[in-house]
């Protein structure tokens, strides 16, 4: 019976051991990855120095969707700046600037133009960095998750997870190039 409870124990426990591999060069990390992905290893993140190009596909990263985001914040900031320009400058004060009337927003549309680009322009930034600081969980005061400080320097780590198989992810990591390999036992806080 005690055998039986250790068994389901070792079924239900989750194994939180992580490999990490430092590459020194970008094309070798590109190279590796294609290589672990092939052997049907899953890759739980790559932190590197500066963006490496093709890395998000090669790891299996779905399309980012902010693009859209950043549309449908464009499109409210020029909202706001329609129904803001027309409530100040049409319907609550309107004043003859230059000799210029202002008795519709048609008829000022023409100088309207830089504002509502400008709005547009100043929502969708803001707000898509807000939601990219939020979608990252990038708190204000949050510490730093970089497993190994080199990563901002000149290094790149891939962590991949051991699943009762870390002799041979050691084997195919060395194959591929890395200069060091770590055993990590991984806090999920």
């Amino acid at each position: 019976m005690l055998e039986i409870l250790i068994q389901i124990k070792k079924i239900g426990m989750k194994n939180n051991k992580v490999i990490h591999a430092l590459y020194t060069d970008d094309d070798v990390l590109m190279a590796a990855v294609k290589v672990v992905k092939a052997e049907n290893h899953y890759i739980e993140e790559v932190y590197t120095p500066f963006p490496v190009h093709g890395l998000d596909k090669a790891i299996g990263l779905e399309p980012t969707r902010i693009a859209i985001a950043s549309f449908m914040y464009g499109c409210v900031g020029l909202t706001v700046a329609v129904l803001m320009m027309n409530y100040i400058m049409i319907e609550d004060w309107p004043q003859n600037i230059g000799g210029k009337p202002s008795f519709s927003f048609m008829e000022n549309l023409p100088a309207f133009v830089p504002i509502m680009f400008e709005l547009t322009v100043f929502f969708a930034a803001h707000l898509m960095v807000i939601t990219f600081y939020l979608r990252s969980r990038m708190w204000p005061f949050k510490g730093a998750e970089n497993p190994d400080p080199r990563t901002t320097d000149d290094h790149f780590l891939v962590e991949i997870p051991i699943n009762e198989n870390e002799k041979e992810l050691k084997s195919l990591l060395t194959k591929t190039g890395a200069v060091e390999l770590h055993v990590i036992e991984k806090n999920d806080n």
